[in-house]
């Protein structure tokens, strides 16, 4: 059975370092997405929590910290979903999954995590965790590292990217000065970018400062609802047009990375099930933890021909005025990353530049939206097409 599920509401939080608990950010979060939605709590028929977690934080059983948001969301059955760094895409798939099942018409669904408070090394070696851990190789590497090796192979492959991911990283910075939720307030220019400095230095060689997303605070939240429940009494909504999620082998060593071939599947399944292609997208939220990802996600989408993805920047496609802009947020890369809610940001937000409700960031007239949230590197891959309703 087909269900039509819609966004009938979003919630987020300011990103960045953060003096709020994990607790006050999911409540935060939670609320106003049930405010905006126009719906009673009681009438929420289960909750999901995206939460990474991976030691950052003590209480580790966050899921039932939802609740807290309204006493009528009480003895709702609430359940935490951990993929890596998409793990709120994983709460999202949870939740339509729910509704597609015919076991709720309404879904809360928050995305968090706490990051700040814990040291660089100790983040740097939580998030390691997402990687292959059964070969002392791998194990050994963090994800600057697992990046820079995709860049140093782009580099053999193709040609230098440094140029496209000092552009990249400009783009996106500049980007976030419209997004007030964003942890960066602070334009970085390409030339500062492109240079290896005092203030940019080398993290992973190549990849520099500027080529890394950011250790962030932060939660967002959605209500999904199907068709026929609450979500037509709301005053915008979201229609999630296909929602595709495909998983690829952990060990680097089994694949060809560069390739990127689970998220280009998954993107490309997002275009069939929702009858469109790249050509019709209005926008896209991705995931640019480093910025060679989001140079091989131009690819993975179409925007440009494999080793050309460069071609989007110097074509001018992915900046705000262009045909297809990428990360009006500020992406990952300045808007932060909570690994925990990034997935669910990019659809909170996704669903507010579709009703108009972007301000600053606003695409006029936008249709189509392409949220791609990432777990691992280029492991867990969920691809979702979000339409406007226009009815």
């Amino acid at each position: 059975m087909t269900t039509d599920i819609f966004i009938i509401g979003s919630g987020h939080t300011r990103f960045g370092r953060l003096e709020e608990r994990l607790e006050d950010l999911i409540v935060e979060a939670a609320r106003e997405a049930l405010e905006e939605a126009q719906i009673p709590p009681a009438e929420i028929d289960a909750v999901f929590l995206g939460h990474f977690n991976s030691g950052l934080v003590s209480d580790g059983f966050a899921s039932s910290l939802i609740l807290q948001a309204h006493p009528d969301l009480r003895f709702k059955p609430a359940s935490r979903c951990e993929n890596a760094c998409a793990s709120g895409a994983a709460a999202i798939h949870a939740g339509l999954n729910a509704i597609r099942a015919g076991r709720a018409r309404n879904v809360l669904v928050v995305g968090a995590e706490k990051m700040t408070h814990r040291s660089t090394p100790d983040v740097t070696t939580a998030l390691a965790g997402a990687g292959y851990q059964n070969d002392p190789a791998e194990a050994a590497l963090s994800f600057p590292q697992v990046f820079a090796i995709a860049a140093e192979q782009y580099a053999a492959k193709y040609g230098d990217p440094l140029d496209a991911m000092a552009r990249i990283a400009a783009k996106n910075h500049a980007n976030a000065m419209q997004n007030p939720l964003a942890q960066m307030h602070k334009a970085m220019p390409y030339e500062f970018c492109r240079e290896v400095s005092e203030k940019n230095p080398l993290i992973a060689p190549p990849l520099r400062l500027s080529d890394c997303s950011l250790v962030t605070d932060g939660a967002a939240a959605i209500v999904l609802s199907a068709g026929d429940a609450r979500a037509q009494d709301a005053a915008a909504r979201v229609k999630v047009a296909a929602a595709e999620h495909v998983s690829d082998y952990l060990p680097m060593s089994r694949r060809d990375f560069l390739a990127f071939e689970g998220p280009e599947r998954a993107i490309r399944q997002a275009y069939e099930a929702a009858g469109i292609t790249v050509a019709d997208l209005d926008f896209a939220e991705v995931h640019d933890c480093f910025t060679p990802a989001e140079l091989l996600i131009y690819e993975a989408m179409g925007l440009a021909p494999k080793g050309e993805g460069a071609r989007a920047l110097a074509e001018g496609i992915v900046y705000a005025e262009g045909r297809t802009p990428v990360n009006l947020s500020g992406g990952l890369k300045a808007k932060g990353h909570p690994v925990g809610a990034t997935g669910v940001s990019m659809h909170a937000l996704g669903f507010r530049q579709l009703t108009g409700r972007a301000g600053a960031m606003q695409r006029q007239g936008a249709e189509w939206g392409l949220a791609f949230n990432m777990g691992g590197a280029a492991v867990a891959n969920y691809a979702t097409i979000l339409q406007a309703d226009r009815a």
